[in-house]
């Protein structure tokens, strides 16, 4: 099987900018033409990528109404989820050794020096935006200083302590604020999830 046809799933192996003035619709816009362009250098362009991101405010975006209906399978073929219930549930296969960049590498993670496990989703366990009053989207991705916060999950879906929330892929735990230094302070890089969706 080509890479064409079993990519459907990779982590942005560069860093989202986030300092760039716009809507939330643009900052997707953008994050969606990334994903599109690491599709495309690994040979997977011919399907439409987006980026795993949630918006929030009078209309919320919803990450998981974003990406498709699956099913999504890595670089090496292997099936991630069958659909978005699936992708969302404890029987989801993202892990560490799973959850790969459009390159075919592992994300280092837990036990590795730089960590960079944290992802950018602005989302909650469910795949859905944050009521409106709450500011974890990094202002809906224009903000680069120390306004505001992002939710993380962790790509390696393992963290200081062993429960359902250093275990989630999608809503682990907030940034301390939306620089790049405070991303790294975490264990990040400004990573965030792509996925085929059609």
């Amino acid at each position: 099987m080509n890479t064409t046809t079993r990519l459907s799933v990779v982590m942005s192996a560069a860093l989202m900018s986030l300092g760039v003035a716009g809507s939330a619709p643009a900052q997707q816009d953008g994050a969606d033409r990334h994903c599109q362009q690491l599709a495309t250098a690994a040979g997977a362009g011919s399907k439409t990528w987006h980026a795993y991101l949630s918006t929030s405010g009078l209309t919320p975006v919803n990450a998981r109404d974003r990406i498709g209906r699956g099913p999504w399978q890595n670089f090496k073929g292997e099936v991630i989820a069958q659909n978005v219930d699936d992708l969302h549930s404890d029987n989801n296969k993202l892990t560490s050794q799973t959850a790969l960049t459009e390159r075919g590498t592992i994300v280092a993670g837990v036990g590795y020096t730089p960590n960079y496990h944290d992802v950018l989703t602005g989302s909650q366990m469910d795949g859905r935006a944050w009521p409106p009053n709450v500011n974890l989207t990094c202002n809906n991705w224009t903000s680069s200083n120390t306004f505001g916060s992002a939710m993380l999950g962790h790509v390696d879906r393992r963290g200081l302590t062993d429960n359902m929330y250093a275990r989630s892929w999608n809503a682990t735990h907030m940034s301390r604020a939306c620089s790049q230094d405070d991303l790294r302070a975490t264990g990040g890089g400004g990573l965030f999830y792509c996925f085929a969706a059609q």
